[in-house]
């Protein structure tokens, strides 16, 4: 053949069947061969020497067999020839061109469906805690490991610490392990196999937002204390509905135990200040008058005057000048923390001269002016 003569293109033959044609009728009904991944549906046609051989017509015969069949062994022995079961396509061109299957695969693809209508229907159900970590709990259902998150737990077990504190937040959910919890499955994503409960029904978090949305910033509302913490206090708004009042928003003075303050039962107003994430923050002292604004016309730099002494902290020592206004001794004004506090006694009344005063901020600085004691030996 000379050289610059083309081999001619392959023809590539193509054909339209006409309807009238007598199996044109029957090209939809053509099923595709299963690929990897694929469930399928067959009868048993016999079990040998650890292999199991299953009917897949039109597409021919599967196999389960090797490390599929040891992990299915249980199951396998309770069947027989004509059964029918479901199964997981490993490889379509498996071993002696049977169709790879697996009998656990089939299982998991099978519970993780479950899982999907269990969402769709709401079902709800009863399981124990298995673990706890710092954001939630782990649970299983169907064999598969779970999370509930802290925050999809019901107000009756969800952790109450201050400001979120991830430790004390642990503390609380270890006590929940080996404790039976309802709960429903809200996320099922088998293709990461993520599996997510919460505590909530979905009633409840509907209701909650429902009732959430009625409330805006700035609100003035009578409530009931349904507890007081370390941290503050809640505060029933409505059924179905509370909030938090912060240590910090009880009072403008200085509150060292929300307890000595407030009571379950007490009804107090509070004022809404933040509504975020699901949660209403509240506030007491916001309702009262600002003792700093009141300040501000009252007091000034370089000014002497006296204070009473009511905390220590790892900065110095904090003395009230009046209900509400404090300000910081410098713990760097005496030799050793013990002189600071032999000569500033709790309780007790004594002369400061004011360095700094930022009443706009609720900052204030103390200089003590009186005779500085030595630290006993």
């Amino acid at each position: 053949m000379p050289e610059d003569t083309k081999a001619p293109a392959p023809v590539v033959a193509s054909f339209t069947l006409d309807a009238s044609h007598p199996m044109a009728k029957h090209i939809d009904n053509i099923t595709t061969p299963p690929v990897a991944g694929d469930v399928v549906e067959g009868t048993i046609i016999e079990l040998v020497r650890g292999r199991l051989y299953v009917d897949l017509p039109p597409w021919g015969a599967g196999i389960i067999y090797g490390r599929e069949y040891l992990n299915a062994a249980d199951v396998l022995r309770k069947v027989n020839p004509g059964d029918t079961i479901t199964a997981k396509v490993v490889d379509p061109a498996g071993i002696d061109g049977y169709i790879e299957l697996s009998l656990k695969e089939a299982r998991q693809a099978a519970i993780w469906g479950e899982a999907e209508a269990a969402i769709l229907n709401g079902n709800t159900f009863n399981l124990t805690v298995e673990e706890a970590n710092k954001g939630g709990l782990i649970l299983s259902w169907q064999g598969i490991k779970g999370f509930l998150p802290a925050s999809q737990l019901s107000k009756d077990h969800y952790p109450r610490v201050p400001e979120g504190d991830k430790d004390k937040i642990f503390g609380e959910l270890l006590k929940l392990q080996g404790t039976q919890l309802s709960v429903r499955i809200i996320t099922a994503d088998a293709k990461e196999g993520k599996l997510i409960f919460s505590e909530k029904s979905g009633e409840e978090e509907t209701e909650k937002t429902n009732l959430i949305d009625k409330y805006q910033v700035g609100d003035t509302v009578d409530g009931e204390v349904t507890g007081a913490v370390d941290f503050g206090v809640f505060v029933k708004l409505e059924q179905g509905l509370e909030g938090l009042v912060h240590i910090s928003e009880l009072d403008w003075g200085l509150v060292e135990d929300p307890r000595t303050m407030y009571a379950v039962g007490d009804r107090v107003q509070v004022k809404v200040i933040e509504i975020k994430d699901g949660k209403v923050s509240l506030s007491i002292k916001a309702l009262k008058d600002n003792p700093w604004k009141l300040a501000s016309e009252q007091y000034k730099k370089g000014q002497e005057v006296t204070g009473v002494i009511i905390k220590y902290n790892k900065h110095g020592a904090l003395a009230s000048i009046e209900e509400g206004v404090a300000g910081l001794v410098h713990i760097s004004e005496f030799a050793t923390p013990a002189e600071l506090r032999e000569t500033l006694e709790l309780g007790k009344t004594y002369p400061f001269t004011i360095t700094l005063f930022e009443p706009k901020d609720q900052r204030m600085t103390l200089t003590f002016t009186g005779e500085k004691k030595g630290a006993k030996k």
